[in-house]
């Protein structure tokens, strides 16, 4: 059985996005094929929440390897777009600090139905523990059509740029 989500969608107008994709880019550093938001709709700075989409098109480009003929996102890219939203907000609030914002970890990501291109892909994210410098940890929801299809924590951790390894 699903989670209770996070947030009641029918409250938060999709067609009025607070961030487009040019202000997620002045926030996140993933760009090309890397970039998995294509807007945030809704900041819950109260509770360290927020809810963003991604529109999934044909041109991923995982599509034409997974799998041919029956494209499915893949699992581990649902992650890093709900990754990339949880560290927009982290980024954007100066939560952790740091020059980036890194993967921690995941814990109890269960995925409950696939996503095919041409979906739009909304992400929901609230972080539930804060040590500030050191990492948050954050319940991450993703919904299509209003069906849950994954749900979990992950962990984001701060990453400054001279730790960077030879």
């Amino acid at each position: 059985m699903p989670p209770p989500l996070l947030y009641d969608l029918d409250q938060i107008d999709f067609s009025k996005p607070i961030f487009d994709i040019d202000a997620i880019r002045r926030i996140n550093p993933q760009r090309n094929q890397m970039e998995h938001l294509t807007a945030i709709v809704h900041v819950d700075r109260d509770n360290h929440g927020v809810v963003g989409y991604l529109d999934v098109t044909e041109e991923e480009f995982w599509v034409a390897g997974h799998m041919p003929g029956f494209p499915l996102m893949p699992g581990v890219i649902i992650c890093e777009a709900a990754a990339q939203l949880a560290g927009f907000y982290a980024r954007k609030y100066d939560l952790l600090g740091g020059d980036f914002l890194g993967f921690g970890g995941m814990d109890e990501i269960r995925f409950r139905a696939p996503v095919y291109p041409g979906s739009r892909l909304i992400l929901m994210a609230r972080c539930t523990k804060l040590r500030p410098n050191i990492r948050a940890v954050n319940m991450v929801q993703g919904v299509v059509d209003g069906k849950m299809v994954f749900s979990g924590t992950i962990i984001g951790v701060p990453i400054k740029r001279e730790t960077k390894s030879s």
